[in-house]
């Protein structure tokens, strides 16, 4: 059994993810549900270290042993950086065993519209500095998302974009931009070191793949502050409950200032899931919050239990209710209404809606 073959099907499958376990034929997720590679056997230990062990440097093999873990990507279908795709992989062990999952990466980055993403994203590309976080469950599209917003700046504007990501996802082609890709372990040790060294390194953009820590939070916040426009991911369900995970992650004695610092410089989070389609497929519904004075009075007092209400009643600046974007979606006959209450937060709004 070859792994490449199986990369392979993964793609032509159109699946986001491949499993590859002991015990069970290779797995593929495709809109969001797995299944069997059924003209497979179940895979031996034997197998996976054969097949997983065929794509690793020396390094990565003697990390992987060490830390009994590794994530990295790679290109695939031959070019400098992979003409069909990229894996984003993670592979580790479990029951004693190796075992691996890979991600697809499409080769090309796809733009707000073929996205289907709401128009109010191309005015989070046109901003000279600020935060904008793009949240959801993992496997929603959060760095596809990013990407696009990134690749719009890239292609119209001759800024430097900086990116620090574990490991690199996406690589941009030739714009107006320079773009500085930074992976960890590879081209920096630390979160940390990377984003104190960030500064020094003249950006206009930075993308911060995930924050973390306090630590990394804390950087990130300061960047948007000084006069440059940062990009990350949080694994939240909404917009409040992102401010609140934010706050939250420092000690007491620190959240007055976070709160200050937050407040002045958050100027959007697009809180994202991806939604079964009636036909095939998913498509992403979105709450959309917008940095207002508003939106930065309630997060400098403390008060986030309002922000969906400012959410609900500023629809006319570009925010956008889940409920509001599911009910859409309903309307227009892309998901069921069972799917649609499925992931409504507010489920009694999303029926005075569609009702």
């Amino acid at each position: 059994m070859d792994i490449h073959e199986l990369l392979d099907l993964t793609i032509k499958n159109n699946a986001s993810d491949l499993h590859l376990l002991p015990g069970i034929p290779p797995a593929i997720r495709i809109d969001g549900s797995l299944r069997y590679l059924s003209t497979y056997q179940a895979l031996t230990p034997q197998n996976l270290e054969e097949m997983i062990f065929s794509i690793l440097s020396p390094q990565q093999k003697e990390l992987l042993i060490n830390n009994k873990e590794i994530d990295f990507s790679f290109g695939f279908g031959g070019g400098a950086y992979g003409d069909l795709g990229r894996f984003r992989t993670n592979l580790y062990y479990q029951r004693g065993v190796l075992s691996g999952a890979f991600r697809f990466l499409q080769p090309n980055i796809r733009t707000i519209e073929e996205l289907r993403m709401p128009k109010i994203c191309h005015s989070f590309s046109t901003l000279k500095q600020g935060f904008i976080l793009v949240t959801g469950p993992t496997g929603h599209g959060k760095s596809t998302t990013i990407a696009s917003i990134i690749n719009e700046i890239n292609l119209s504007k001759p800024v430097h974009i900086l990116t620090i990501e574990d490991p690199i996802e996406y690589i941009y082609p030739m714009g107006k931009s320079i773009i500085s890709q930074r992976e960890m372990d590879l081209d920096t040790h630390s979160w940390n070191l990377a984003l104190r060294s960030a500064l020094r390194e003249d950006p206009d953009v930075v993308l911060v793949g995930e924050m973390r820590d306090p630590e990394t939070i804390a950087a990130a916040i300061t960047i948007a502050e000084t006069g440059h426009l940062v990009f990350s991911t949080l694994h939240t369900n909404s917009a409040a409950q992102t401010i609140d995970r934010i706050i939250d992650a420092f000690p007491a004695s620190q959240q007055d200032q976070i709160k200050i610092q937050l407040a002045s410089s958050l100027k959007g989070i697009i809180s994202q899931r991806l939604i079964p389609e009636i036909n095939g497929g998913r498509v992403p519904a979105v709450e959309v919050l917008v940095g207002t004075t508003a939106i930065a009075s309630n997060i400098r007092e403390g008060k986030t239990h309002l922000i969906d209400s400012v959410i609900q009643t500023s629809q006319d600046v570009g925010m956008i209710p889940l409920e509001q974007s599911l009910a859409s979606l309903v309307l227009s006959g892309a998901i069921s209404l069972e799917t649609a209450k499925s992931y409504a937060l507010r489920q009694e709004e999303l029926l005075r809606l569609v009702g």
